[in-house]
This record gives structure tokens, C-alpha cells and sequence, in this order.
């Protein structure tokens, strides 16, 4: 029998709960992956939007707004994505304020190639902005450096505990304004790797999606090891707003928000042509 040389795929993906959730089968090889050995780098998701611009790896984690840039490059995965129904990244500031105060606001941003970042641009094209780590926004905020903040990872479910409030759910109001849920990210593969391989790499990556969700006690334990600081309990809730049906497969409806999230964007001039969102089917 012929022994087939070892193949290694690079997975880039942000060092956070929920990612290392749905890799967690994929990083502790628990999955049988053949002659593909599959290599973590941990980003955060600025600088994979920006890497992603360059083809560094063969898979990225990516914002759907940056998916605009990279389309010639990358299709997406049929499975891994951060959909959220009726919530989404969550605005905040130091007072009450309501959402028609955005335009006149400077907003502390996790990067302008976001998905999130776009879903405000779409709301609002006025407000002055400052980009800042996603995981410093909270005290760039309450330091007042910056009247309000965009909050994308686990920010979002303990800034009242700080004594901020919401401004605006991107997530509900997009609802209320398309009827779909918001999708924030997915993961995309190198078209050069070739139909057949890209299938594959969608079926592993299912695969893990679905042993972590059958194995949730130890993918969360796994998880904790990412969790910033998070309790177990505020880590699972983070990982049940982003591990879900959506993350296992899009659907109809979940391929239909992404394409409507970006055509948005072109229609507003916020991205610069109108981009047909292709993914990868798995085998």
C-alpha cells in the first residue's frame, strides 16, 4: 500500500471562544483528516481580513464585508459561519442615547473591513469613527476617549455590568429592516487549492462544527482556554450566540442574508462593486 505524502493545510481564525469551539476537533485531532495535517494561526479578525487581501493561508476565518476584497481569491465554506438572529454587534456609550444620535458620535470601531463596521455604515454614513481593538473598545468608552463603542465579541453580554448602555442592536434592527439574521463571519478557502480539495476541507470543517456541538462539554473546556477572562457560564453563552444550526450549514436564508448584507453595502457606495457570493459545496 502506497503511503500518501503528508499535505498541510493552514486554518487561520481568531483566538476566541467560539472559533476554538468549532475547530476544537480539527486542533485536537479528533477527526480521521488522512494525509492533510491542518495547522491553527490564531489572528484577530482585522488582521485575517487584512491577510486574507494577500492569500496568506489556504483557510480564514473572514468578515463578510471583507469577503468583498478577497472574492477572487477565496469562496466560502458552507459551514462555520456567525450568524445571529434578531442580535448582532451592539453599539454602546457611557448615557442613553438614542440611535439617531449615531451620526453626530465618534465610535470606537474593531476595524473598518468588519462586518459589523458595515452593518453601522449601512445605518448610519455620518459618524466620525477611530478604529481600536476589539478587546480594549469597552475602556476606550468608558475612559471617554471616544463618545461610543462597537462591541463584536463577549463585550456584548456583560457591558451593562460596566455601566454602559445600548444605543442599537445591529442585529435587531437589521431584522426589523430585512427580516434576515445578520451574518458577521465565515470562513473561506484558497480557490487555487482546486474544486476537489475545497470540497473536502468543507466536510472536515463541518465535521468539526457538529463534534463539537455532540461533544459540548469538552469543546467548551477546550474553549475556556481562549475565554478572556470569561466564567465558564458567560463563555457558553457567548459560544450558543455563535456555535449554532447556522454554523453547520447557512441555509437558504443564511446564504441570502450574506448576499444581501454585501449587495447593501455596494448599493450605498460603502463597498465598491457588487460582489456574487460563491461557496463551496461539501461532498
Amino acid at each position: 500500500m502506497i503511503q500518501q505524502e503528508t499535505r498541510t493545510i493552514t486554518v487561520a481564525h481568531s483566538p476566541d471562544s467560539d472559533d476554538a469551539f468549532m475547530f476544537y476537533a480539527l486542533a485536537t485531532n479528533k477527526l480521521d483528516t488522512g494525509e492533510l495535517r491542518f495547522t491553527h494561526v490564531l489572528k484577530d479578525i482585522q488582521t485575517l481580513n487584512e491577510s486574507a487581501q494577500r492569500g496568506e493561508y489556504d483557510v480564514t476565518a473572514i468578515s463578510f464585508h471583507a469577503y468583498a476584497y478577497i472574492a477572487d481569491r477565496y469562496a466560502l465554506l458552507p459551514c462555520g459561519a456567525s450568524i445571529g438572529e434578531r442580535y448582532g454587534p451592539i453599539v454602546v456609550a457611557r448615557e442613553p442615547l438614542p440611535p439617531d444620535e449615531i451620526g453626530r458620535l465618534k465610535i470606537a470601531v474593531p476595524g473598518t473591513l468588519t462586518s459589523a463596521f458595515l452593518a453601522l455604515r449601512i445605518f448610519s454614513r455620518d459618524f466620525a469613527y477611530e478604529v481600536v481593538p476589539f478587546d480594549r473598545i469597552i475602556d476606550v468608552v468608558r475612559e471617554g476617549r471616544c463618545d461610543a463603542g462597537l462591541l463584536i465579541h463577549e463585550g456584548q453580554l456583560f457591558y451593562k455590568k460596566l455601566g454602559l448602555h445600548k444605543v442599537i442592536d445591529l442585529g435587531e434592527w437589521w431584522y426589523e429592516r430585512t427580516a434576515l439574521p445578520l451574518p458577521m463571519g465565515g470562513n473561506a478557502v484558497r480557490r487555487d487549492l482546486g474544486p476537489a480539495l475545497m470540497r473536502r476541507i468543507a466536510r472536515y470543517l463541518r465535521a468539526s462544527v457538529r463534534y463539537a456541538l455532540e461533544h459540548r462539554e469538552d469543546a467548551l473546556r477546550y474553549a475556556m482556554n481562549f475565554a478572556r477572562d470569561m466564567d465558564q457560564a458567560l463563555a457558553d453563552d457567548f459560544v450558543r450566540m455563535w456555535v449554532n444550526d447556522w454554523t453547520i450549514d447557512y441555509t437558504a436564508r443564511g446564504r441570502q442574508a450574506v448576499q444581501r448584507l454585501l449587495d447593501e453595502g455596494a448599493a450605498y457606495g460603502i463597498i465598491p462593486q457588487r460582489i456574487v457570493v460563491e461557496f463551496v459545496e461539501a461532498d
